[in-house]
């Protein structure tokens, strides 16, 4: 199968310290540092970019159980929340929020419902992250 690659580099210390992160496609690549990281800081986060992962895997494999099922989604649009927590000195992914809204013909809320949470436990990044606690919140619109 294909392996995807990407590459950070960090000079300094944490706090007064600055690094880059670059993909391997050459379709993203910035800077990021404590503030971007733990506060409200310029710049991106691992953890953003973990949550753009997720809910771009998401949306696709939504979407694709769907389309299988014979449904025709106008869109699926899911954003992510990863939370940070701190806890006995170590700071930790607790949770990632996934909030999903699809646009699709003849198909019924609880049919939405059950595709969704199917999903969730489907997704590529889903699995490689079941340590984490995750949900997911769908809107059918």
């Amino acid at each position: 199968m294909t392996i995807r690659t990407a590459e950070a580099r960090w000079e300094g210390t944490l706090k007064e310290g600055n690094g880059h992160l670059k993909l391997g496609s050459g379709a993203y690549e910035g800077q990021y540092n404590f503030t971007s990281r733990f506060e409200e800081g310029v710049g991106t986060n691992p953890e953003e970019l973990l949550g753009a992962a997720h809910a771009g895997c998401y949306s696709m494999a939504l979407n694709n159980g769907l389309v299988l099922a014979g449904f025709m989604p106008n869109y699926v649009h899911t954003s992510a929340k990863v939370h940070l927590t701190r806890s006995d000195g170590v700071t930790s992914i607790s949770k990632i929020e996934l909030t999903t809204e699809a646009q699709i013909p003849n198909i019924d809320d609880a049919k939405f419902q059950e595709f969704a949470q199917d999903t969730l436990v489907k997704c590529i990044i889903s699995r490689a992250l079941n340590a984490v606690e995750m949900t997911v919140e769908a809107t059918l619109k």
